[in-house]
This record gives C-alpha cells, structure tokens and sequence, in this order.
C-alpha cells in the first residue's frame, strides 16, 4: 500500500517522478525502455506527440507508435484503458484505491473534469490505433538458437519441407551449410523435434564439446565419439568389448554402432553432427572421420543382412565453411545426400519478420524503411532481427539505426567488435580481409583457406568466384578500422 505520507491527499496533483515510480513498480521486473518513459513524462506533463518530435529530434510517426504501445502495456498493468488523454485519473484511482479510498466518497473530485495542472483533452490523432489491453508481446533477444515455440522463426521454402521429407527416408543424410549465426541450429532442432513426432531418437552433438586434446589422435576422437553417443542413448559404455587395435579405430567405430549402439533402438535414430568444420582443423583425422560417415550412409543401401539397421541411421550434418581439405571424392559424404545452403532472407521474409514484432511497419518502418534496412545488412537473419528487436523496445529509430549503424554506440557494435577483436588476433586473415573491404572488386589472388574462414564467420559473400564484403555494414566498420595492407 502506498503511505499517505510519501504521496500526500489523492485529490493533489502527482507530479511526474512519481507517476513514473508508480509505473515502474507496475512493470516489475520489467522496465520502460528510454523511449517509453519520455513519451510517458512528456505526455504527464501535457506534450504532445509532435512537441515530443520536435523537441527530442524523433520521427512522429515513431514516437506514435512507441506510445501506443506503451498505453497498451499500462492498460494491463493498472487493469484499465490507458491513453494519454487520461493517464492522471488512471494514477489517482490507483493512489486511492492503494489508500483504500472510497471511490464513491462525496470527498473525491469529479474525474470528468481536469483539476488544475492537468491538461485538456487532445482532439484524438487517427494516426493512433487505439490500444487493446492485454498482455505485452514478448521480444526475444536474438542470440544462439530460435526456441521451437518462438514467433520469430521465419521459414524458408521449400528448405523445411524438404529436409522433413528427407529425414523420414532410411539411411539418409542431410548437409546444411551456412556462414556463422545464419539459422543452421535454428534448422537443425527443428529437425529434430519433427523427428521425435514421428517417434524417433534424436542425438544432437556439437563437435566443439570436444576438447583440442582429442583431435589430434583419431582413435582417441572415435572413443571419444563413440561414448558421447552412447551416453546420449543412456545405454552404458561397452568400448572395451567392441575395441581391438588390431581393426583400426574406424572398423571399430562401426562395429560398435552395428552391433550395439544401432540394435538397442528398435526406432530410427537421427543423428545431428553441429559444428563439424572444427574437424577440418585437422587433417590427421579429417580424412578417416568424413570416409567413415560416407560408408555408413552406403551401408543403408547395400541389401546385405546390415542393411536395416543401418537404415535406422539418419545423419544431419552441419557446418559453416566450404571443404577445403581434400577428401577423396568416393569417401566424401560431402558430395551425396540432400545439400542445403541456407541463404539470406528475402525481402518477402524480412517483410514478414518484421511484421511479428509489436511495432506497425507500415507507419514505422514501411516498404522504403525494409529496404533501406535490407541495403544495409541484406538478409542476414541475425542482424535483421537485432535491428527488429532494438526498433521494437523503442531503443532506437530506423532513421538513428541507419545513421548510426558503424560507430561504437550502435546496437551493432558488440558484435563487430568481436569480429574485429578475432581478425586483430589473426593477422593474415586480418591483411585478407582488409584487401577485400578497400577494394570494391579485389582482383588480388585470395588463398582459398582465408576465404572460406572468412565466409564461415558470416564476413564476405563469395559471388562469381569472387570475395566481397557480406553487407554494407560490414564494409563501411572494417574500411575505418582496418589499415590498407
């Protein structure tokens, strides 16, 4: 209950700190971004929405619908509609009612009337939709992995489809192939969850659990997969019954899934390998771990009494970067299966992403505001989406976003910086890198390694053979921070 003695009789005027704290104490653990608290002290204390533009340097149009959504949020937490016309009457219903003041008292003056202090009435603004109390959309900060029940996973035709289809056919084998934080895992776990639909086994292993130590003997990384796997099956360890030097560690591996793992689980298994390109490291074992993925899946398709339970064995595999060790082209199994490479979003996409979140596009951002957006992130689904986010919260505007977007206060600029600190930290990937941005078609000759690194953290696209910046922002921040090598 609030004390008389902090907000004095309920018929005197609440000044704007305190409506605000009152706000806050509503909202908890929840907060009024920047945006929203100036909307609410400027609106308390009679501004309106084209006073607040003017004076604060916003869009109208963005200081609208930041306080739409504001008054929506407010009408949930004080338990009645709330716009800016009738904030003060809402707050002083609740002092009283915290008081535990009649509302009917012949003492309380007469809502309908502003008492002194209070602004009048604005003739209302069709621009505004009117709020619809209810509970608040809840943003996601986009980082790892969508979750299966987000609203803000956006599907790309026919790539969903296909690989659901693919993962229900014995013995098969998907590759997704995709630079860092483009939607791989997203995929991946989607995947999975329609393969428990159908009843069966899910096993998804991120090959950079393992330790450095562990690459670098091939028996010591194929025990170490093989345990992995069963404790994932909850089964117990047998690899000392299955395990005799004298095979070799990849016969080994395979008898021990044939004749233990597999026939334990009398329904299909999909297993999904995250982050594969961290074998490519190292070529000690590269070669004899992707040959052995090979046979496995052309084992399925032999006819032979191991055929079925081979069948059972569907294996999705992930990774970030072109094969650029070289494999053997009738033991790569990088070269059979269904090959997926996830692309950026469409504008179409974009379009629909954005319209998910709880702003208005066709006011805030509009069919210009998604293509000047697109102009400068193109479709990449992680930067479009933390631009969506931050729009949302009211923490930024389009236009602001836009001017912003490369200096050190951006919403970008954690992440480029940590790109920046990885490139700093690898000087010759660092000189490659400098050569493409400084040059808006590099005719330098690129090692083909370097490229792919690059690609695989999402820094360049490779378009005719030839490396380019992957967006616009990635040009302009690393131009300015990057010297000419």
């Amino acid at each position: 209950m609030i004390s008389p003695s902090v907000w004095g009789h309920p018929s005197e005027n609440v000044n704007v700190e305190e409506a605000l704290a009152i706000v806050d104490s509503l909202l908890q653990p929840e907060r009024l971004n920047t945006v929203q608290e100036l909307v609410f002290c400027q609106c308390w204390l009679g501004q309106t929405y084209q006073d607040l533009a003017e004076n604060f340097g916003y869009d109208p149009d963005y200081i609208r619908v930041t306080g739409s959504r504001l008054w929506q949020m407010l009408s949930a937490a004080f338990g009645e509609k709330v716009t800016k016309n009738n904030i003060h009457s809402v707050v002083r219903r609740y002092i009283r009612r915290q008081q535990g003041i009649n509302e009917n008292s012949a003492e309380m003056p007469n809502l309908a009337e502003p008492e002194p202090g209070e602004p009048e009435s604005e003739k209302p603004e069709s621009e505004e939709p009117e709020p619809i109390p209810g509970k608040p959309i809840v943003l996601e900060l986009p980082e790892g992995q969508v979750p299966l029940n987000s609203k803000f996973y956006i599907e790309r035709p026919p790539i969903e489809s296909l690989c659901y289809e693919t993962m229900q056919q014995p013995g098969s084998l998907i590759r997704i192939k995709a630079s860092k934080r483009m939607g791989k895992t997203s995929l991946m776990i989607r995947i999975l969850q329609k393969a428990r639909e159908q009843g069966f086994r899910t096993i998804p292993l991120s090959l950079r659990l393992a330790e450095i130590s562990i690459f670098k003997d091939l028996n010591r990384f194929l025990q170490w997969f093989c345990a992995t796997i069963s404790r994932s099956l909850e089964t117990p360890n047998r690899l000392a019954g299955y395990w005799d030097e004298i095979f070799g560690a990849s016969y080994n591996t395979t008898d021990y899934f044939e004749n233990y793992l597999l026939p334990l689980v009398k329904t299909p298994i999909v297993l999904a390998l995250d982050d594969v390109d961290v074998v490519f490291r190292h070529p000690e074992i590269a070669s004899d771990f992707f040959s052995l993925l090979r046979a496995w899946h052309e084992k399925a398709r032999y006819g032979d009494a191991s055929s079925n339970i081979w069948q059972n064995l569907r294996l999705v595999v992930i990774h970030s970067t072109e094969v650029y060790i070289p494999l053997n082209i009738n033991q790569s199994p990088f070269n059979v299966g269904l090959s997926i490479e996830l692309p950026e979003f469409t504008l179409e996409q974009v379009r629909e992403l954005a319209s998910r979140y709880p702003l208005d596009v066709t006011t805030q951002l509009g069919e210009q505001g998604i293509v000047s957006l697109m102009a400068l992130v193109r479709g990449n689904p992680y930067l479009v989406r933390l631009a969506l986010y931050h729009i949302s919260r009211g923490d930024v505007s389009l236009n602001q976003l836009l001017r912003t977007a490369t200096s050190e206060d951006s919403i970008f600029s954690d992440y480029l910086r940590q790109q920046l600190l990885y490139l700093e930290q690898h000087p010759q990937l660092e000189s490659v890198y400098s050569l493409i941005v400084n040059s808006p078609l590099s005719t330098v000759e690129l090692e083909p390694t370097r490229v792919y690194e690059l690609q695989s953290l999402g820094m360049v696209r490779v378009e005719n053979n030839q490396a380019l910046p992957s967006c616009e922002l990635y040009r302009q921040y690393f131009k300015n921070r990057l010297g000419v090598w």
